[in-house]
């Protein structure tokens, strides 16, 4: 069965289909408000995100950079955020985020 992208206003959508009708209406059933902008057979049954396409782009591991802030914070939530800022540069927003979710995964 052949893989789908589908992007809309709002979503980019993979999904395996018998062809681009049952793509289509998979995609309107889902999001009924979005409107399709493009659909598109993929060659292969495989699914390739580059990072660099979602903004990551960085040569540091930011998952390795939070444990090692938190293990430095002694896991105290607010000081590893301060911490991280402080290494990477990064905005509170983004630091909270990165942090919190290291503490999710078990740092």
């Amino acid at each position: 069965m052949p893989l789908f992208e589908i992007e809309t206003d709002l979503h980019v959508i993979i999904t395996w289909a018998e062809d681009s009708d049952v793509a289509m209406a998979a995609a309107t059933e889902s999001y009924p408000h979005d409107r399709v902008l493009r659909l598109t057979k993929r060659p292969r049954d495989t699914w390739v995100i580059s990072k660099a396409a979602l903004g990551i782009t960085n040569a540091f591991d930011p998952c390795s950079i939070a444990r090692d802030c938190l293990s430095k914070a002694e896991g105290d939530k607010l000081h590893a955020i301060r911490l991280y800022m402080h290494e990477t540069g990064t905005d509170l927003e983004k630091a909270r985020k990165v942090i919190e979710s290291n503490m999710v995964m078990g740092w």
